[in-house]
């Protein structure tokens, strides 16, 4: 009898990726144009409720709501960068303060 094992590359599935200008144009479509949420995703190829998810989170972004996840409005992306650097220099700043003066 063979043994069957799970996980195995072969049999796993893959989500697939978006690039967020993709995700941006796509949820555009349907905020700025009034295509539907359906139309739009049979166009571009993605799930009814991904695009959805994608909408929302523009609308979210665009009123300057910090959203879970990353960020798909160039500015919330260029927002989330500058953070990031910003808690890095910090922790430069605190093991800089540490060390002895010579």
């Amino acid at each position: 009898m063979p043994s069957i094992h799970y996980g195995d590359n072969m049999t796993k599935k893959t989500r697939p990726r978006f690039n967020p200008e993709l995700k941006v144009e796509s949820a555009q479509l349907v905020l700025g144009q009034g295509y539907s949420v359906r139309k739009v995703g049979e166009a571009m190829g993605v799930g009814v409720s991904t695009l959805d998810k994608w909408v929302r989170k523009l609308k979210s972004e665009r009123g300057g709501e910090l959203t879970i996840g990353k960020p798909i409005t160039e500015e919330q992306r260029e927002i989330s960068a500058l953070k990031k650097r910003v808690k890095r220099l910090e922790i430069e700043k605190e093991i800089l303060k540490r060390l002895p003066l010579s």
